[in-house]
């Protein structure tokens, strides 16, 4: 949303904004003069006068009070899939999805354009590295997004070139199974007028097998892959990509980034040295900093057990005394289905600390008996005697994360939640 906001102050509207609570994101667009974000919802948020319309995030229920009165004074409220929408049909639109990496793959792709001089506008749902916020509306014809399917927002794009990076089931609530998934898949790449760069499988270019002879298909994979402390070197077309951000699932990323700018016209050359200074989105991989007692520690948005195992590889490429991940598990109803693969993924750790659920928009009581402990069980089941703690609340893990990290420790937190404020609380001084 705060990307959205930023995209309208750009085009001339005077935008206002409210959120539970604040955020980093909240302080940037205050500090960037975008808006000051009202921390709570309430119904004098909403402007008075004409010309005012309100946009909702779907984590906003129905009885919300900015809702309530928008219906009473007639005021317009659109889903934000619906200013997405206008927003991608006034520029050429370069569409991430998939079902992990749409984050980094769009960042570096920003990257990639902006080292070829093409000034791309873009919405990312996070701060795309190199101090550039999460959107910027840009001065090119280009607009990189990064498409949701959580809530099948990606099927309202109006897209040039689409890209997917991979599906897996993710979001049981809005999919029941992985054939619904890929059914909605299929329709958004064949949103795609020009192009679409798709992942080297054959399940995933079965989605665009009908409209192979209309548009450019580009399937994508690593080549030469060569992983190094802290990134990796490949192949592509040719020309040798070195990364600086770690594992074998950033180089695919970064595959995906470079074909997509290259149908977008970018220099192959420049594209590359833009791919090559990208040093992460952010919560992909960052680096925090270190505890009083020396551990380096990292945030990672990681929150489905694929990203948990692909980031905790990453880390082991590091150089590092232990590997300890602390996880924050996102949503009951991924916690409850996915927990034995939650447990098995953390298993790749030397320690494991496992977090209570962060709730987002689902309410406990729609749960019952639904925890991280799940999670916790599972992790110490397949970490054969490594240590693994529960430890619900950030009051619980801080003092035994200060007690346990010691020099030479990497320490991993993760989660889609508030987890990296955990992080964060463990390098201050």
């Amino acid at each position: 949303m705060s990307g959205y906001a930023r995209a309208a102050h750009a085009l001339g509207a005077e935008v206002t904004g409210s959120d539970l609570t604040g955020s980093p994101y909240t302080e940037r667009l205050a500090a960037d003069g975008v808006l000051e974000t009202i921390v709570g919802h309430a119904a004098l948020n909403v402007p008075a006068g004409d010309g005012v319309e309100v946009v909702y995030s779907s984590a906003v229920p129905p009885e919300n009070p900015e809702l309530l009165v928008a219906r009473e004074r007639g005021i317009p409220a659109r889903p934000r899939a619906e200013l997405l929408s206008e927003l991608t049909g006034m520029k050429r639109t370069i569409a991430v999805a998939g079902t992990h990496g749409k984050t980094t793959t769009a960042s570096m792709l920003v990257h990639a354009l902006r080292a070829a001089g093409l000034e791309p506008g873009w919405l990312v749902g996070a701060p795309v590295g190199g101090g550039l916020a999460n959107a910027e509306w840009g001065a090119g014809d280009w607009l990189v997004v990064e498409a949701d399917e959580s809530d099948r927002s990606m099927l309202s794009l109006k897209v040039e070139v689409g890209v997917l990076t991979n599906v897996e089931l993710d979001h049981h609530a809005s999919f029941a199974s992985l054939a619904e998934l890929e059914a909605a898949f299929r329709v958004f790449l064949a949103h795609a007028e020009r192009g679409v760069v798709v992942w080297d499988r054959p399940e995933l270019l079965a989605l665009e097998r009908d409209r192979a002879a209309e548009i450019e298909v580009v399937p994508y994979d690593v080549a030469d892959l060569k992983l190094e402390a802290g990134g990796s070197r490949f192949q592509w077309r040719g020309e040798e990509v070195r990364l600086a951000v770690p594992g074998a699932h950033n180089a695919l990323n970064a595959t995906a980034a470079l074909e997509a700018a290259r149908l977008a016209g970018a220099d192959a050359a420049l594209a590359i040295e833009g791919i090559a200074g990208f040093h992460g989105a952010g919560r992909r991989f960052q680096l925090l900093g270190a505890t009083a007692s020396g551990a380096i520690v990292y945030d990672d948005y990681a929150h489905h057990p694929t990203e948990v195992s692909a980031t905790l590889a990453a880390a082991r490429t590091l150089e590092h005394r232990r590997l300890v991940a602390a996880f924050q598990p996102h949503l009951y109803s991924r916690t409850t289905l996915l927990a034995r693969e939650f447990g098995r993924a953390l298993a790749l750790a030397d320690m494991v600390v496992v977090l209570d659920v962060y709730p987002a928009r689902e309410r406990a009581e729609d749960h019952p008996g639904v925890s991280g402990l799940e999670i916790a069980e599972a992790a110490a089941d397949a970490a054969g005697g490594r240590q693994v703690y529960w430890l619900p609340t950030f009051a619980d893990a801080e003092p035994v994360l200060r007690s346990v990290l010691v020099a030479g420790d990497v320490c991993l937190m993760m989660g889609a939640g508030d987890v990296d404020a955990l992080g964060r609380s463990l390098v201050e001084p």
